[in-house]
């Protein structure tokens, strides 16, 4: 009896319990790949910030131009830094 109940448990174990085991764990793998909830709304949070920012820099530079329209001279060194609102029309494909 022992002889046919031990091969028996072995290839039990070989077809299904260690199948059960492998695709267990990736399904967890799997599972912990994707983004949650909580991730893609901070990602959005911190999407729509920038762009407040990025809007509120444009929304500085303006200011700055029409009341001193030389001011870029003299903030920035003259190695050409691109200014938020030249960064745009690089980022749209425009020549600044």
């Amino acid at each position: 009896m022992e002889d046919v109940l031990i091969p028996i448990v072995v290839m039990g174990m070989l077809f299904i319990g260690f199948p059960w085991l492998i695709f267990h764990y990736v399904t967890k793998w799997k599972q912990a790949k994707t983004l949650t909830v909580g991730d893609e709304q901070l990602l959005d949070d911190l999407h729509d910030m920038a762009r407040r920012l990025d809007d509120r820099m444009c929304t500085i530079e303006r200011i700055m131009s029409a009341e001193n329209p030389e001011w870029r001279q003299s903030c920035l060194p003259e190695a050409g830094v691109p200014l938020s609102s030249d960064l745009g029309r690089i980022r749209s494909g425009e020549e600044a």
